[in-house]
């Protein structure tokens, strides 16, 4: 049987605690980067992020907003944290934003979504061959968000296709995530590190200075396994794999457990000055040392991919936003904050990604339902200063961009749109792009194009 090597990736992929195989196999030949240090941070709400509260109308269309989402949904139109110079306020516990906004670095992508073809309401109804397959689904659209086909199976992501074309030639992959294995880091030729969120990279049961004969035996059996050349192909790529990834392991550790950093310190509460501690902010904190240390692990870019769970909100769902919108608000400020103290800020772009948005209409339990378009945090220097874009939908329950009769709006920003629009900046070629995005065409000419996010 004839094994792909995307086939064993995945399959070391779900078992590792360490890092994926590395970049084994990488030609090269491959095109040596010769522009500018980038990064992108990509950052997964995972659930489904009701994002009509994280951004919402602060002119006369509150009103709307007030009357459909209803008393267990709406915010107090005085409650939020204004973007100076729009009609649109953050929700009051992302008041860390706040300054980034006023220094250029936050911008907002209203109504975005998965989709498979530009849609109206007419063509939604009539035409279901034009729409993602299984909407609102959680395990279908965080892969549609991850994977970019919307009606294909998706067995491989956008940056493991972007690190796939990278060039690179670090050791240490440019890829990395802090938020485990996800389909978004697969690629063909490439694999990413998997970095815990807090402590040490560890081989599990590994006693280097072990007197147990048993304990000695089997770290001595790995040793020989790592060097498996005779052993056949699949044995020797997954050998070269455990020791490439032992390897890799020593290196990170070097950057992740260093008692001193530049960074670290920016990741405090901006009104207690205590150390941020939620998963989301270590997530960030780890991302911010990799790419201080850059230079040392020969990255000419970087991708992250972290991650915060805990959206999906059928019940108490303003009680759980308070929580879940300040630790990531605070974690985004203080990763912005230690970009500008490395004087990067232009070099790094963090945005959201989420399942899908949810349902206008608040339920019963004083939560959400599942649902489709939903708005979007980017947040870096080099973003066109104060600018929210894309148009917020027409509220009308049933109306003309409801795919039903309770606020579940038709995406007008595709995905990629979005997304291609960071990879753009990030320096993923007009030619890659179709690799990177394989509905590229569809998004890219006839009035339809990247999201117009930097300056």
């Amino acid at each position: 049987m004839t094994v792909s090597r995307r086939e064993i990736m995945q399959m070391v992929a779900g078992g590792s605690a360490v890092a994926a195989l590395g970049q084994l196999g990488l030609s090269s030949a491959l095109a040596a980067d010769t522009g500018s240090y980038r990064a992108m941070v990509g950052v997964f709400l995972f659930g489904g992020n009701d994002a009509w509260n994280m951004v919402a109308p602060t002119d006369s269309r509150y009103a709307d907003y007030a009357k459909q989402r209803g008393t267990s949904l709406a915010l107090a139109q005085s409650s939020l944290v204004p973007l100076t110079g729009t009609a649109f306020g953050l929700h009051a516990s992302m008041s860390a934003l706040k300054p980034v906004w006023d220094d250029g670095g936050l911008g907002v992508v209203l109504n975005t979504g998965t989709l498979f073809a530009p849609l109206t309401k007419a063509l939604y109804t009539s035409r279901p061959d034009l729409r993602p397959i299984n909407l609102m689904s959680h395990e279908d659209q965080q892969n549609q968000w991850q994977g970019m086909s919307m009606r294909a199976t998706n067995k491989d992501g956008f940056m493991g296709r972007i690190n796939d074309r990278s060039g690179s030639t670090s050791n240490l992959p440019p890829l990395i995530s802090i938020a485990g294995s996800n389909l978004a880091l697969i690629g063909d030729r490439t694999a990413p590190l998997i970095l815990p969120s807090s402590g040490s990279i560890v081989r599990n049961g590994y006693n280097a200075a072990s007197t147990d004969a048993a304990v000695k035996a089997r770290q001595a059996a790995l040793d020989v396994f790592a060097d498996a050349a005779s052993y056949g192909t699949i044995t020797d790529l997954t050998g070269r794999g455990m020791s490439s990834a032992y390897a890799q392991a020593v290196q990170a550790n070097a950057v992740v457990t260093a008692t001193t950093s530049a960074v670290d310190k920016y990741f405090v509460n901006p009104t207690t000055g205590a150390a941020l501690n939620s998963e989301i902010s270590r997530q960030l904190l780890r991302a911010a040392r990799m790419i201080e240390a850059r230079n040392t692990l020969g990255h000419a870019k970087q991708t992250f991919f972290v991650s915060q769970g805990g959206y999906d909100t059928h019940t108490n769902q303003l009680a759980s936003h308070n929580g879940l919108y300040a630790d990531l608000a605070n974690a985004l400020a203080g990763f912005y904050n230690a970009m500008k103290a490395l004087g990067l800020q232009d070099n790094v772009t963090a945005f959201t990604m989420s399942d899908f948005g949810r349902v206008y209409k608040g339920n019963a339990s004083g939560g959400s339902d599942h649902a489709w378009g939903s708005n979007h945090l980017v947040v870096g220097g080099a973003l066109a200063n104060g600018k929210v874009h894309g148009r917020y939908p027409d509220v009308t329950f049933g109306g003309p961009e409801d795919a039903s009769n309770d606020g579940r709006w038709i995406p007008s920003i595709a995905t990629e749109e979005y997304v291609g629009a960071i990879a753009q900046w990030y320096g993923v070629s007009v030619a890659d792009l179709p690799y990177v995005f394989p509905n590229w065409s569809t998004w890219n000419g006839g009035g339809r194009g990247p999201v117009p996010l930097f300056s």
